[in-house]
């Protein structure tokens, strides 16, 4: 009896020593965490009746024993941004500390490094270089990474019906648009450099993970697919890091939004035309989920009193007239991005027919002074 005593005593003390360093953090703790987490631990105390009799006993080791690790943890934001695929990528997420934010972001910046060089046409030394360079003379070994986003680019192109190519690198430097603001296409080189351009041209060997071009002159641009892919590889450094609530952007054109702020459903996002006086949509609430927007406001030239955009339709090699801007919400950015260049160019009603369940799209198209626009479905 005097041993239990003595127990009981030392116990008593140490968690009378406990409360008193950490009552405070535990009432926060409780008010900011969710009714499941305080069920569960009530169940695991209600094991041992003969603790859960003393009160004391109870509040003093659902303090020490099960709220003081996760004690003070009040998500703070960070914001942070970095140059890469010729635009800013911005980063804003929610973390316990500074300390783990920073490292985080680091790491889905250091992933974004990687794919930039990996995916630029403008490096000579990136293995998309090293394709369009090579694969017309021979088949080319590549990473397993980037022969599975090919392949994925392969099938846009054939469920778009030829919509989305990546083979639109000879049309884009027709237009004068690779690296350059746009011009006029000169018809000769038109005609020669249409003939280079189709998804088809693109043969893939899966046992080899290797890529070849049936023909001299064909080029992927990787444009239209890079930033989305991008954003999604972010999202999946981070969560590996801990992070359970952020939002990427890149460049303003494709964002992924994952889990919420706090006391939030989701992450509000403005959806806004060409012309914010009569196309502006209601803010989205983003959740797990992307947003990618094509337009052609930012990369455009005029001639004859004519606008030309710099999205083309690689079937026909020109730009595209009469839509203005497409906006896709999907499950990845990587989705969100290849579609929205397929929406463009195949225009609103095809659109309406064959977009994906669980897709939706902001359509703006050119209606005498003003555009008008409107959501599928």
């Amino acid at each position: 009896m005097a041993g239990r005593s003595k127990l009981k005593n030392d116990l008593r003390f140490a968690i009378d020593d406990c409360l008193s360093r950490s009552i405070s953090i535990c009432s926060g703790y409780l008010r900011t965490r969710s009714s499941d987490s305080v069920s569960i631990q009530s169940s695991i105390l209600n094991r041992n009746s003969s603790i859960v009799n003393r009160p004391w006993l109870a509040a003093g080791l659902a303090c020490c024993l099960f709220l003081t690790p996760l004690a003070g943890v009040e998500l703070q934001r960070f914001e942070y941004s970095a140059d890469a695929m010729g635009g800013v990528f911005s980063l804003a997420l929610y973390s316990g500390t500074r300390a783990a934010a920073d490292a985080a972001s680091a790491a889905a910046f250091v992933e974004l490094r990687r794919l930039d060089h990996m995916l630029s046409n403008y490096r000579a030394d990136s293995e998309w270089s090293k394709v369009n360079r090579d694969a017309a003379a021979q088949a080319v070994k590549v990473s397993r990474e980037l022969f599975d986003l090919l392949s994925a680019c392969l099938e846009y192109s054939r469920r778009s019906e030829g919509a989305f190519d990546i083979t639109v690198g000879p049309l884009m430097k027709a237009w004068g648009f690779h690296g350059g603001s746009g011009s006029i296409a000169e018809d000769v080189l038109l005609n020669h450099v249409r003939t280079c351009v189709g998804y088809q041209h693109i043969l893939l060997d899966p046992e080899g993970c290797a890529v070849r071009f049936d023909r001299d002159g064909v080029e992927m641009d990787p444009g239209g697919i890079g930033k989305g892919y991008a954003v999604d590889r972010m999202i999946e450094t981070l969560k590996q890091h801990g992070i359970e609530r952020a939002l990427v952007s890149a460049a303003g054109s494709s964002i992924f939004a994952l889990g919420a702020p706090p006391g939030q459903e989701g992450w509000l996002v403005d959806v806004h035309g060409p012309d914010l006086a009569c196309c502006t949509a209601d803010p989205l609430l983003l959740k797990d989920e992307s947003l990618s927007t094509s337009g052609i406001s930012q990369r455009n030239f005029r001639s004859n009193g004519l606008i030309f955009g710099h999205i083309l339709d690689p079937r026909s090699g020109y730009p595209v007239r009469g839509v203005l801007q497409v906006t896709v919400r999907a499950p990845r950015a990587i989705d969100s991005e290849a579609w929205t260049k397929a929406f463009f160019v195949n225009g609103q009603g095809w659109s309406a027919i064959h977009i994906p369940g669980g897709f939706r799209a902001f359509f703006c198209s050119e209606a005498g002074r003003r555009p008008t626009c409107e959501w599928l479905p």
